[in-house]
């Protein structure tokens, strides 16, 4: 079963939908006129309920199939929120909001789960309820565990959830999927130093809480270097390094480090954040400075379910042809949160030849739309057969 036609007919169209959406990105949680369209176009598509505000400004659509005797529910979702980034894309259809931009798809992602929603609202050939999951605020923000805490997998009768995203450099409209872990758990850190300062010219009346946050930087690369198993994954990564002095000839009194840990396993996440504190005490205690670490677990890792991945990789061979086994991704994604929930699979559609999400260039390739949103149709008629 390659690309379904319909979705092959519907292809302009979505094209223009994910365009709109592009052109008028939002951050975080002020995804209201996206939300809202996508709200009004499920009601246009014919489905049976639309709820909005799940998650602050998440929309949950149900298609109910031409049979319900399976009881079954199954999840679809698709993330809908920009990056605050200033665009330079030069298209056509460029945001038009100064310092937002959908640099990582999320308007591709949205505009391929409203297409499958028409599809499949027009069709129902399935047994069963399909609710299909907008969510807000995925770049940062845990929409995604905003929607679960707000008990949309109970509300709603989910039993199983599936999400897709893009991937640069992969192969057009080709997929990839892992069991088991497979994006990162994303944690952040702020770490303040405090010293004494004084003149630069008299270091000696002065502890330099710069000294003791450069060694803190270095020595942190110890934990991933030297405590963590070497066939294990750890990222420790200071962003911002900053102090309270702004001058040529001032040591400051404070320095503020910012920055992200990645981790793939529990026994790592929770190796790491001990080491972290102990690292960052000890190296500024030994620099005759004090620290405060401020150290918050933000998504967890994404699990996929083997069952599930199994199923989801089957169906992406029916569609593409084939389904590689994807890499390890140190990135974070909070749909890890509903995995949590329920059991669940996550996969890579390809991107083409492209520039990287989370940069100034990137576009989603309108290209990859019919295979996307033809995969999310086919999990439903595969996995809520009618013929049972």
């Amino acid at each position: 079963m390659p690309v379904k036609n319909r979705l092959a007919e519907l292809h302009d169209t979505i094209t223009e939908w994910r365009r709109d959406l592009h052109e008028n990105p939002e951050i975080l949680f002020e995804t209201h006129r996206t939300a809202a369209i996508v709200a009004a176009k499920l009601r246009d598509f014919g489905c049976d309920e639309v709820v909005e505000g799940i998650g602050r400004t998440g929309v949950v659509g149900l298609i109910r199939g031409r049979r319900t005797d399976s009881g079954r529910t199954i999840g679809l979702r698709a993330d809908m929120d920009a990056l605050p980034i200033e665009e330079a894309t030069g298209l056509a259809y460029a945001s038009k909001t100064p310092g937002a931009m959908h640099a990582c798809g999320h308007d591709g992602h949205t505009a391929m789960l409203l297409g499958a929603a028409q599809y499949l609202a027009e069709t129902r050939n399935f047994d069963g309820t399909v609710a299909v999951i907008f969510q807000p605020a995925e770049e940062g923000g845990g929409g995604g565990r905003e929607m679960v805490e707000d008990g949309m997998m109970d509300r709603f009768g989910i039993e199983e959830v599936y999400g897709m995203h893009n991937w640069p450099g992969q192969p057009l409209g080709s997929f990839a999927i892992r069991a088991g872990s497979f994006f990162a758990a994303t944690d952040l850190f702020e770490v303040t130093i405090e010293g004494r300062g004084g003149h630069a010219a008299k270091p000696h009346e002065t502890v330099d809480p710069t000294l003791a946050g450069a060694h803190v930087v270095t020595a942190l690369q110890s934990i991933a270097a030297r405590n963590v198993d070497p066939v294990m994954q750890a990222v420790i990564s200071v962003t911002s390094f900053e102090t309270s002095s702004k001058a040529f000839n001032v040591i400051p009194s404070r320095v503020h480090l910012k920055g992200t840990v990645r981790t793939l396993d529990e026994g790592v996440h929770d190796l790491v954040e001990r080491r972290f504190s102990e690292i960052v005490e000890g190296t500024a205690a030994a620099m005759g400075c004090t620290a405060r670490v401020s150290y918050t677990r933000n998504y967890p890792v994404m699990v996929n379910s083997d069952a599930q991945t199994a199923f989801a990789a089957d169906v992406a061979r029916a569609v593409s042809g084939s389904c590689e086994e994807a890499p390890l991704v140190m990135g974070g994604e909070d749909f890890s949160f509903m995995l949590n929930a329920r059991p669940g699979a996550y996969i890579l559609v390809g991107n083409g030849d492209t520039a990287a999400v989370h940069h100034p260039e990137y576009d989603f390739n309108d290209a990859a739309i019919p295979a996307g949103c033809s995969w999310w149709a086919e999990i439903v008629e595969r996995r809520l057969p009618v013929d049972g």
